[in-house]
């Protein structure tokens, strides 16, 4: 695969901004106060790539005027992300708005609980034409990213994403798409006949796609084996799957997961695996002390990324995408605190021996 090596913006974006209510290990009936995390399943991979690893990102998402809206954009611009906004006023009293998300951490043997307000939200109303791809990508574009939240919120989001990647691979980058598929989300707009097709449609422009196993079934139609609570580590259910892929969208040239058990909220066994123009890889296994494990996948991918776009062979690029991932599920909220330098130490192989 060609990643261009020259260009103004190492990779751009394209989702839902949203701010998400965090009352800690309390859940929320029982909360009293509760952290804001700014988040956004595209836009945590532009954060990470940015304050983690040094790389110059931007976000193509929508913007409402009003102080919530001040509040994300002031976290979007200390995360050192380019700012390429549709703006929207609110009118004081029903929106548009920017979304809510509400997500407890759980403890032990109680798991987090994930809800949403997405009601009138800004983000569900962009639409083909809404930004000029031309002078987004005037001074050139290495990678362009989406995903499955993004393209669920509504049947202009999908075609927008469509319209965003097709001007990305005009300017010579490289199209990635996380599936994340989100029962929830697509529930309310067609459920997963809908979400097959739009998604199939999408994947058509994509050279990078990051799903598990059940993203690949529910949201690409393809067989594979019952995901439970009790699956476990095991790459050859992925890379059993990656041949179906493949025959159906022959474009792609690379599919990439995190793999995980869970014994409980706060201890899991974590791995990832890749498929890269034909060849397997497969992550080391660690064992990981939960603090919140929202945005793991995203820091995974982010690293995963940042590996190819650094050069790095498939291998090294997954150890860093597996470690970045591992590293961002110790810290609160949704996006990085970790560095590169941390990130490249765990990948060798780094203890949590204390650094004086």
């Amino acid at each position: 695969m060609n990643i261009p090596t020259d260009a103004a913006l190492d990779f751009v974006s394209l989702g839902a901004l949203v701010h998400r209510l965090d009352p800690g290990i309390i859940p929320f009936r029982k909360a009293a106060e509760c952290l804001i995390h700014v988040s956004g399943g595209e836009f945590n991979v532009a954060a990470n790539l940015a304050d983690c690893f040094r790389m110059r990102t931007g976000i193509v998402s929508a913007m409402v005027d009003y102080p919530i809206g001040e509040l994300v954009s002031e976290r979007v611009k200390a995360m050192g992300v380019k700012l390429f906004y549709k703006r929207f006023e609110h009118d004081g009293v029903a929106g548009p708005n920017i979304a809510t998300v509400y997500s407890d951490r759980g403890y032990g043997v109680r798991p987090p609980v994930v809800f949403y307000n997405r009601s009138n939200e800004a983000a569900a109303r962009l639409q083909p034409g809404d930004f000029d791809w031309n002078a987004i990508f005037s001074g050139g574009v290495r990678w362009f990213h989406s995903g499955g939240i993004f393209a669920a919120l509504s049947p202009t989001t999908a075609e927008l994403i469509i319209e965003g990647m097709r001007a990305a691979k005009a300017a010579g980058a490289v199209v990635s798409f996380d599936l994340n598929f989100r029962d929830k989300l697509w529930k309310i707009s067609g459920g997963q006949d809908r979400a097959r097709s739009v998604v199939k449609r999408i994947v058509e422009n994509v050279d990078v796609l990051v799903g598990n196993e059940e993203d690949l079934q529910k949201g690409l139609g393809v067989s594979g084996p019952e995901v439970t609570a009790e699956s476990k580590l095991d790459p050859g259910a992925f890379f059993g799957m990656i041949g179906q892929v493949i025959d159906r969208h022959p474009r792609i040239k690379i599919v990439a997961t995190t793999l995980r058990e869970v014994h409980s909220t706060n201890l899991h066994d974590w791995s990832a695996v890749a498929w890269v123009e034909g060849r397997n890889y497969v992550a080391p296994t660690c064992q990981l002390q939960i603090y919140d494990r929202v945005g793991g996948g995203d820091g995974f991918a982010s690293g995963f990324f940042y590996g190819l776009m650094a050069g790095e062979s498939p291998e090294q690029a997954l150890k860093l995408g597996w470690a970045h991932g591992a590293l961002l599920t110790t810290f609160p909220g949704d996006t990085t605190m970790a560095t590169v330098e941390q990130v490249r130490a765990f990948a060798k192989g780094g203890s949590a021996r204390i650094q004086r």
